[in-house]
This record gives structure tokens, C-alpha cells and sequence, in this order.
């Protein structure tokens, strides 16, 4: 493994969140550096067996040489479809580290970040056919207004739009620094960093669909995992965890509780707590960008 490509968060909880048996068959769909996957091995019998996702080609190189583990290139959102063809299901555990990696951060040819000037790409997997640099192209007015105060949460989101339309007609918006350019007029002298990384995260998220993977994760995950199993999810943004929430307490994205007739909920999964665990300072004295990190945990009803 590449322990420059990401510092893998919260690692214990994590584990303890899985409660991991020897012989038992897990999921990481979100394998990135490899280090959750490694250490759930660790903990794995020689009868265990431990699948990982990731649609990323430059996480490939960090696939341990283990016969218990198998790496599917792929969005998490088939992973029922590869769990069939791979014989494994109900599994008895699920882990997703949501987001994007140190790695895809780090790396100034993917786009991801306002600090390093590159392409503007910000696709997960290359094989995607949409940059951000074509989203920006494709886009009017009302659709990049709702892109950016949809997923980046942004503050007067109609005027970010058009003064990226305005920057686009006179200039070519191709690479990050263009863009950081293009929003100088509409950025705020205090909290501007805050700013870029909330427009930034909106049109990765758009380009790469995650909050639809993240629901068809949700969605399916009751088909997934044997009763008793743990659904382990850690989120970095409050639309991710939002939604993790709602479905972990109510069995529904919009967290509205359904009853039987006795006013039982019907839910597939009870969660550990109504709180999310966080990482303690000494964790992010060590790892900065695991500040925003929480995480929830859920048993299979």
C-alpha cells in the first residue's frame, strides 16, 4: 500500500463498527489507499474473504496480494450486481469511506483542488465521459444555480453562476486556476478558501453522481448484509451524512418513519446511536482532513 495515498479515518472504530468474524465475508466499497481493507484482513481467518470496490484505476496499485481478497473496478452503486457474480452474498459487513482520497486531492492532474493548477476534471473514474471543465460548458444559468446551492451549499449561488457564465464567454475555463480566475469577482476576502471548496465540491459531486451512489448504496444495503450484520458508513459533508442518517433511523432517504400497526418502526437497520462518532484532536492533530469526518453505525435487523 501507498501510505501517502490516504490515512485511512477512524480505523478502530471502523473495525469495532464491522465486529468482524474470522470466518465472515465483508465489503469495502471504497478500497482508495487500501488501508480499512488491510486491516480488516488482518482481522480476517484463513475461511474469510473480503471484497473492495473502487473505480479509481490509480487505487489498483495498492491491492494487496491476498487469495481472501478480491477488487472490483466499479461505482459501489452495482455492488449488488458484482456480490451475485462473485457468490458472496449476504455479506456480514459493509464499510464505505465516502468522499475523495489524500490522493485524488494531492494529485494536480485530477482537477479536485483549487490548490494546484491542472485540468479541470475532477472525474473518479476516467472512463467517465463528463469533466468539470464540460459541466461548466454544458450548463445554463438555472442548472449551475442549482448545482452549486444543491451541492456545494453556496451562498448567493445565482450570482456564482453567472459570473462563471460571464468569465466562459470571454475566456476558456479549462483548467483549475481558470476557474479560481473566473470567481475573483464573487469570492469573499474573508473565508475564501471556504468558498472555492464549497463550488469545487459542488461540481465534483455533480460530476461524479455521488450523492445518487451513495442513495442506491442506501437503498439496496438491506439486500446486502445477513441479519446481524453491520452497515459502516463515514461521511465528510452534511449531505452525505444527512442521508445516512435519515436511512440508518427511518429505512428512508427523507427520513420519514414508517409504522406497523402496532407503531413498530419499520426500519432494516437499528442503529448504534442517534450521534455520530468523531475523530478525537490527537487524530486530527495527526491527519487535518479528518476533521469533518463522521461516522455511523447500523445493525442489520
Amino acid at each position: 500500500m501507498n501510505s501517502g495515498y490516504h490515512a485511512p479515518v477512524l480505523l478502530q472504530a471502523c473495525l469495532e463498527g464491522l465486529n468482524i468474524r474470522p470466518d465472515g465475508v465483508y465489503v469495502d466499497v471504497t478500497f482508495g489507499g487500501g488501508g480499512h481493507s488491510r486491516a480488516i484482513l488482518e482481522a480476517l481467518g484463513p475461511k474469510g474473504r473480503l471484497i473492495a470496490f473502487d473505480r479509481d484505476r490509480d487505487a489498483w496499485a495498492n491491492a494487496p496480494d491476498d487469495e481472501r481478497f478480491t477488487l472490483v473496478r466499479s461505482d459501489f452503486r452495482w455492488v449488488k450486481n458484482h456480490l451475485r457474480f462473485l457468490r458472496a452474498l449476504p455479506v456480514d459487513g459493509l464499510l464505505a469511506d465516502l468522499g475523495v482520497s489524500s490522493h485524488q486531492f494531492d494529485t494536480g492532474a485530477r482537477g479536485f483542488s483549487f490548490r494546484f493548477d491542472g485540468p479541470l476534471d475532477m472525474r473518479m473514474d476516467h472512463r467517465a465521459q463528463r469533466t468539470a471543465a464540460q459541466l461548466l460548458r454544458e450548463l445554463d444559468e438555472p442548472a449551475l444555480t442549482d448545482l452549486f446551492r444543491r451541492y456545494g451549499e453556496v451562498q448567493g449561488a445565482h450570482k456564482v453562476a453567472r459570473q462563471v457564465l460571464k468569465a466562459a464567454a470571454n475566456t476558456t475555463i479549462g483548467t483549475t486556476f481558470q476557474l479560481v480566475e473566473a470567481l475573483k469577482p464573487v469570492t469573499p476576502r474573508q473565508g475564501g478558501a471556504g468558498f472555492l471548496a464549497q463550488v469545487f465540491q459542488a461540481l465534483r459531486i455533480t460530476v461524479n453522481d455521488e450523492l445518487g451512489s451513495l442513495e442506491e448504496l442506501l437503498r439496496k444495503s438491506p439486500e446486502l448484509i445477513a441479519p446481524g450484520g453491520r452497515l459502516v458508513i463515514m461521511s465528510y459533508h452534511s449531505l452525505e451524512d444527512r442521508l445516512v442518517k435519515h436511512w440508518m433511523r427511518s429505512g428512508d432517504l427523507d427520513g420519514h418513519e414508517q409504522t406497523d400497526l402496532r407503531g413498530n418502526r419499520l426500519r432494516p437497520f437499528d442503529p448504534e446511536s442517534n450521534r455520530p462518532i468523531q475523530p478525537d484532536d490527537r487524530e486530527i492533530a495527526m491527519n487535518p482532513r479528518a476533521r469533518s469526518a463522521r461516522l455511523r453505525i447500523a445493525t442489520r435487523r
